[in-house]
């Protein structure tokens, strides 16, 4: 060590001016100090108190001086002083010592590093970089590892889950692509995939996806500097990684969601199988025209099921995945003919890539050269016209009829086969829309305004809907006029009337324990306002005490009538009291067995229960009628066959048919109503070619809806009208006088017209078949107003279908009388000197000073306390 950075001698006394002295002499010493290079040997020996030589002391290093510092305390300032100056001068004259005179301090990382000037001082040393390297390196290994043990693959999101429901018609046809969320998505499972489409995908977009971890560390990290800098965004370069961004994760582009990605995927990449990895992504990836998904997209581009893909088709469909608007050959870019240029050298592309890899041989290869051109795009499938009340109905019945609630049901993925039959959907639809636009003129008249038709048709042996009319327009009009509305359906009920006294009978007066089964033939009063009697022959009073007394049609006297010819022309007083002979009771369970519901459609049982105040669905309402063209055996009207779901059946429909009536109750009754069409109300529904038909003809009171309905052996069909605003806020049916030009609405006009040309249309091309020959039933009764009474021998005799006595000269309130040979209408384009008017539960208008309705059951408010046809979470059963 140098003389100079020597500790000086400690002094033994002089107070601060030896100090000075002290520090002075040190002050020359400085200024004569060696060399750097100078031996510390050859430094003179610095003298002792004694004047002897003193002997330097062995370096202790820092720590030992700082000891020593510590020792001499606060007296020893001056010394410290003295030799903090040397250590300034041996710093600046590059001494080894540290800057405050001691040895330096030796440190874990020697950074900025000692015994270095200037800027060597803060160049890392070789060890430096290496150990910082292999320490960042290490940190990151342990941050991943741990981030791995800690993330948890999070739960798939449920738009990835959402699918689209697929319907068919009922001849196996796709009808809409519908339900579910916003996405047109049906997930298939990687069996219905093609190896061929899997091939052209893997060998595209990942060719090592079999075999690597599910990360692609480079293109990773490509992304995230690109991102950093504020260049242009990428996304995972590897399958695994578009399939977890796809599943788990959302579409942004952000530093935060590829770190995400990443650890996701490699948890992914090593816990799922690649085939579900595939068919994940195959699933959820977008192709354009609103498909994601590989089915969606083999519907949209080539209309066809995705495992029945070609090994073309599925390069070109690969390709879309590279960016849809720039691969189909439909879309519009910068130039005519850029994107088929791009589909083609991109299809390609993909084939002789398979070859490259491995996955395609050149032999297979060189014989694929034509391009699978699309089909052009057509217009998305959507519920507008009659498809949205089709799909509405379908949805009821599996809610109603299966094990799949609303929740999942709407969650899609289903394949669900309905009974619709595309023509007689057609046909319906079109038969509608020609009386109404022919007929109603809004812009000329307000009281055409609200007019609604509702119509179904059913099978009767089977039970199928095979068509609908549930109103113009599904987006515009939400109520399916087809199922249930709340519209009373007047005279067409009084067939179930009829069928319970041929089938339970009337009470006896006497005894109502004794049941007598009558006959068509049976006679009762038909002249208007005939007093009401209960079965025993007492008056009937209602809650107030006060008689009733029931309207015809017009205020008209039909006379005493057999009930076939009450039938015919739809006299009200005969089957009013008819249904107080029976009891209402047991009418309404004989309409509920021919299939109609017990539920809020369903009047209460009051007398003019008998004439109409339920209000079925048009679907319930044909499904009743298909039971009499089925010699009484019912079968509930359904509309949807199966129901599977990848692959898994989860409704398959059974027919179960049961016994309604005696098949002879239900020939008579349809005997009764084929008179109705060839000579009563119903002639406008008459068929051509001499084809059998059988119907009644129905009008509610006050004039608020009109009916016809009817069947042939194989199709019954019921058509309705009313007129109600449905945007209003409180649903209220209007009155129909003046509508379409007309006085009065009746069942014989549109409606039966509607069903006329529906009906030429769907039997078309069908046998001809015949309706059961009827066998004599029951007995001839007298209803106790049947007044006077024909002797038994007279009538059995001679029954008449007939009026026995002319008509009432008393002049009708609301609208000429027509006398039984007067009734053909301008609609009745079949009538020649026979028909009738048709009556609703209390003819025409009301009647100033007579007695009110009986108590009936209020319109269940246009559909407020109904629901679906089908039942359900709209419907009566829960």
């Amino acid at each position: 060590m140098s003389e100079h950075r020597r500790k000086p001698p400690q002094p033994q006394g002089g107070g601060r001016a030896a100090a000075r002295r002290a520090a002075q002499q040190q002050s020359s010493g400085r200024r004569a100090a060696p060399s750097r290079g100078s031996s510390r040997a050859s430094a003179p020996a610095a003298a002792s108190p004694s004047g002897a030589p003193e002997q330097e002391p062995p370096y202790q290093g820092r720590a030992a001086a700082r000891r020593a510092a510590q020792r001499g305390g606060r007296r020893r300032a001056p010394e410290a002083a003295a030799a903090g100056g040397a250590g300034r001068g041996g710093r600046r004259s590059g001494g080894g010592a540290g800057g405050n005179g001691h040895p330096p301090k030796k440190r874990f990382i020697d950074y900025p590093r000692w015994g270095k000037d200037g800027a060597r001082r803060w160049v890392p040393s070789w060890r430096l970089v290496l150990g910082s390297c292999l320490g960042f390196i290490g940190l990151v290994l342990g941050l991943s590892g741990i981030a791995l043990a800690y993330v948890d693959v999070p739960d798939a999101q449920k738009l990835a889950g959402v699918q689209k429901n697929v319907y068919y018609w009922g001849d196996g046809k796709q009808m809409v692509v519908a339900g579910g969320g916003e996405l047109n998505r049906q997930i298939v499972p990687i069996s219905q995939i093609p190896k061929s489409m899997q091939d052209a995908v893997i060998s595209a977009e990942n060719a090592s996806f079999e075999t690597d971890s599910g990360v692609d560390p480079m293109g990773i990290a490509r992304a995230v500097v690109k991102m950093a800098l504020g260049g242009e965004t990428q996304s995972g370069s590897t399958i695994t990684q578009q399939y977890v961004k796809n599943t788990y994760l959302n579409q942004e582009q952000t530093l935060k969601r590829k770190i995400t990605e990443l650890f996701i995927s490699i948890k992914v990449g090593a816990s799922e199988p690649k085939p579900k990895i595939l068919a994940g992504y195959l699933n959820t990836a977008y192709y354009g025209r609103g498909a994601y998904g590989i089915q969606a997209a083999s519907r949209a581009y080539y209309n066809k099921d995705s495992e029945d893909l070609t090994r073309s088709e599925g390069a070109f469909l690969s390709s879309l995945l590279n960016g849809p608007n720039l691969y189909d050959p439909f879309v519009t870019t910068e130039s005519k003919n850029a994107n088929l240029k791009r589909a083609k050298a991109r299809w390609s592309w993909t084939l002789d890539r398979e070859v490259e890899v491995g996955r395609l041989s050149k032999a297979a290869r060189a014989k694929i050269q034509d391009f699978p051109t699309p089909r052009p795009p057509k217009k998305a499938m959507d519920l507008r016209g009659q498809k949205g009340y089709l799909v509405d109905l379908a949805n009821n019945y599996i809610t109603a009829n299966t094990n799949i609630s609303e929740a999942e049901l709407k969650k899609g993925g289903y394949s669900i086969h309905t009974t619709f039959d595309r023509k007689k959907m057609g046909e319906l639809t079109k038969a509608v829309e020609n009386v109404s636009k022919k007929a109603l003129k809004p812009e000329q008249r307000a009281v055409d305004k609200y007019v609604q038709f509702g119509g179904a048709s059913v099978e009767p042996k089977s039970g199928k809907i095979v068509a609908i009319y549930g109103g113009k327009d599904a987006t515009e009009h939400y109520t399916n006029n087809a199922d249930y509305t709340g519209v009373q359906v007047g005279s067409t009920f009084k067939p179930f009337v009829l069928a319970a006294a041929m089938d339970k009978g009337v009470r006896d007066p006497n005894n109502p324990a004794v049941r007598t089964p009558v006959s068509p033939s049976s006679m009762y009063n038909g002249n208007n306002k005939v007093r009401l009697l209960n079965y025993d022959g007492t008056v009937w009073h209602d809650r107030d005490g006060k008689e009733w007394h029931q309207a015809n049609d017009g205020n008209e006297d039909k006379g005493r009538v057999s009930l076939r010819t009450a039938m015919q022309y739809s006299v009200n007083t005969p089957f009013i009291q008819l249904g107080m002979d029976v009891g209402t009771d047991v009418v309404k369970q004989e309409a509920i067995a021919a299939g109609l519901r017990d539920d809020n459609s369903m009047a209460r049982t009051t007398p003019t229960f008998s004439l109409g105040t339920s209000a079925p669905s048009a679907i319930r309402l044909a499904g009743a009628y298909a039971t009499f063209a089925a010699s009484g055996e019912q079968t509930d009207p359904y509309s949807v066959e199966s129901v599977t779901k990848d692959g898994t059946e989860y409704y398959k429909h059974e027919t179960k048919t049961k016994t309604a009536f005696d098949p002879n109750v239900a020939n008579n009754v349809t005997d009764v109503l084929k008179n109705v069409v060839e000579k009563g109300t119903g002639t406008a529904a008459k068929l051509p070619d001499g084809r059998e038909a059988a119907g009644k003809t129905g009008t509610t009171d006050d004039n608020k809806s009109a009916w016809f309905a009817g069947y042939t052996k194989q199709l019954a069909t019921t058509i309705g009208m009313w007129r109600v605003n449905d945007q209003a806020k409180v649903q209220k049916f209007l009155k129909m006088y003046g509508v379409g030009g007309e006085e009065k609405i009746h069942g014989a006009s549109f409606p039966s017209q509607i069903w006329r040309d529906y009906m030429t249309q769907a039997m078309a091309g069908q046998e001809m078949l015949p309706f059961p020959q009827p066998q004599p039933i029951g007995k001839v009764v007298y209803g106790e107003s049947a007044s006077p009474k024909p002797t038994p021998t007279e009538t059995e005799e001679k029954p008449t279908d007939e009026p026995s006595e002319t008509p009432s000269e008393s002049p009708s309130e609301s609208s000429p009388s027509p006398s039984a040979s007067d009734t053909c209408s301008p609609w009745d384009l079949g009538c020649k000197d026979e028909g009738g008017q048709d009556g609703g539960p209390t003819g025409g208008p009301g009647d100033p000073g007579e007695e009110t309705s009986p108590p009936a059951t209020e319109p269940p408010g246009g559909g407020d306390d109904g629901g679906g046809f089908f039942g359900g979470p709209d419907g009566f059963e829960n």
